[in-house]
């Protein structure tokens, strides 16, 4: 039984060892048999939550989708994953626990109704934006695969943030026009909505956006795997 102290060092465990391409049976088995109970008691913060989620998801949509060869059309869907006896989705990750049972196609401003209660009972106390640039799904557009740990996921997620901003937005100071990657539109209310989106921007930018258009670049789903960031991963 994995001891309530090396809860969110599995998880950890399982994101490096898929980066290293070594074989994470082992370590599945080891989140398969968490007790859930300890789950719950070692998961009681949000910093915890979060490191911990993220690298699974990261780890398992690798896993999927490389070793399992699990199509697109269901992998987000389909409960491939097994925590402490339960069976979990990415999009239950996601969505119900990330996001704090957000629906998934309500721009970030609707809860799910249907979300049951152990999904209600892991879920994040609070939605914190950065891990939309935290989460890969093995799109050419999705940020790159970094390595979180509770002790230091703020300094992490700014970092990823600042990562994903400066390579996805363009600002044209001449035109007075600012394209933000598609994330924005998609989870608006995760963002606190176009006003939260506009100050995010000019606080990581240092500019003063007032005047300026806004427009979506284009997503590109072009599958790109294995795509790591060097964040987390030096110290790992």
């Amino acid at each position: 039984m994995v001891t309530i102290n090396k809860i969110n060092q599995v998880s950890e465990s399982l994101l490096l060892a898929v980066k290293m391409e070594e074989d994470t049976s082992a370590i599945e088995k080891s989140l398969a048999d968490l007790d859930l109970k300890k789950l719950f008691e070692h998961l009681n913060e949000d910093s915890h939550k979060k490191a911990f989620w993220v690298n699974i998801y990261n780890a398992f949509f690798q896993i999927l989708r490389k070793e399992k060869q699990v199509e697109k059309s269901t992998i987000y869907k389909k409960k491939y994953i097994n925590i402490a006896a339960q069976e979990l989705s990415l999009d239950d990750i996601e969505h119900g626990i990330l996001r704090r049972y957000r629906y998934k196609f309500s721009l970030g401003y609707l809860p799910n109704f249907f979300t049951d209660s152990l999904i209600k009972k892991l879920a994040v106390d609070a939605i914190d934006y950065r891990i939309h640039f935290a989460l890969n799904c093995g799109a050419a557009s999705c940020p790159p695969i970094a390595f979180y740990t509770p002790n230091k996921i703020e300094h992490q997620l700014e970092l990823a943030t600042l990562s994903f901003l400066e390579s996805e937005t363009e600002v044209d100071n001449t035109q007075k026009e600012i394209q933000i990657s598609k994330l924005f539109k998609w989870y608006q209310g995760d963002f606190g909505g176009k006003r939260g989106i506009r100050k995010i921007i000019q606080d990581k930018f240092k500019i003063d956006a007032k005047g300026y258009s806004w427009k979506y670049k284009d997503y590109s789903w072009e599958e790109q795997l294995s795509n790591y960031s060097t964040i987390g991963f030096e110290e790992a």
